[in-house]
């Protein structure tokens, strides 16, 4: 991690690495009103406030993960779906992120085949599209390094996450630097099915981090981390009820990607007050942790304002979140020559 001697982690200059954005909450609400606009998508509304309640979250959602998965990502991920779109909003984030509070370590995860609208658009020219602008983005601002991870979806058949899992060995040596998998539970889903893909993919260099844990029962992730053992997992909170999956998490050195203020926008913590009890728990058996976005212009945050948050309300001292930050430093994918750096 870059020196810190400057002070306080909240200080504008302090460096900041991010680990779990997601690019379908990460775009302003005005870019991408823009984007819509230029590629002719017809919205629900021709009024800018009401599109900016209709892609951010304004109150806590009553229907969980799903409802923000139907309501909000569906929209945001139709407007991020040709290859200019892809390239602006990359190469915004990116940008945006480093001169608004000094990321300079920032991996950002998104579905391909999310933004393709069905086939009409080629993956390639998707995924070559956020290779660009990821591309320009570093050369705009030298102390950023970054790497694009590719989501599967719990949604999608095998077959359908197999060919993303094939465009990212594509392109694994141009900024590609991991797999992810993400989306609502789903009956036909079977984590099972997918254990040889992600054994292949820690084989072949990639970062493997699993969107479990967050939802849904614990036996999940039980099983991924029994089974697969990712090098990190997104979410992971339920981790806190049970002492034997906590001591795996440590033993493996498998680190958690949390966020705060989307735990509780989603709902999965009900309040400030349940957040405290479930990461010290995390925090006193020793879990790695990292604090992250997911969705910042959606979830209507920062990752200073993540820190702020935790600082003031006593759910971690300044010297916990030091440890916090410097384990992001530690435990990404951007490592050996990967990703993208001048």
């Amino acid at each position: 991690m870059p020196s810190t001697s400057s002070g306080n982690i909240m200080r504008q200059k302090v460096p900041l690495a991010d680990l779990h954005t997601h690019v379908g909450g990460a775009v302003d609400a005005a870019i991408m009103w823009t984007l819509a606009h230029e590629q002719g998508i017809k919205l629900p509304t021709r009024d800018y406030w009401q599109f900016y309640k209709l892609v951010t979250i304004t109150k806590r959602s009553q229907g969980g993960f799903a409802e923000i998965d139907h309501n909000k990502y569906h929209w945001t991920e139709l407007i991020q779906s040709s290859p200019s779109a892809m390239e602006a909003a990359i190469h915004g984030i990116l940008g945006g992120a480093y001169r608004a509070n000094n990321i300079v370590l920032h991996e950002i995860r998104y579905n391909p085949m999310k933004r393709n609208r069905g086939g009409e658009r080629d993956l390639d020219y998707i995924i070559l599209s956020t290779i660009r602008g990821m591309e320009r983005a570093v050369l705009e601002y030298p102390d950023v390094r970054a790497g694009l991870i590719l989501m599967l979806d719990r949604g999608f058949t095998y077959k359908m996450n197999r060919v993303i899992y094939e465009k990212a060995l594509k392109y694994q040596h141009h900024g590609i630097i991991g797999i992810d998998i993400a989306g609502p539970q789903h009956a036909k889903f079977q984590m099972r099915e997918y254990v040889d893909l992600f054994r292949d993919a820690k084989r072949r260099g990639f970062g493997v981090t699993i969107h479990t844990g967050e939802e849904g029962q614990l036996k999940e992730m039980e099983f991924v981390v029994d089974t697969i053992k990712p090098h990190r997992i997104g979410h992971g909170i339920m981790a806190h009820q049970s002492s034997r999956l906590m001591g795996k998490l440590k033993e493996q050195h498998i680190a958690l990607e949390v966020c705060p203020t989307s735990n509780l926008n989603v709902g999965v913590v009900k309040n400030v007050r349940e957040m405290k009890k479930v990461y010290r728990t995390l925090w006193d058996a020793r879990v790695p942790l990292t604090i992250n976005t997911d969705g910042p212009e959606m979830h209507g945050t920062t990752l200073r304002k993540e820190f702020r948050m935790l600082e003031e309300k006593g759910v971690f001292t300044p010297a916990e979140i030091q440890k916090l930050q410097q384990n992001a430093f530690d435990v990404t994918f951007i490592k050996n020559g990967n990703g993208l750096h001048p």
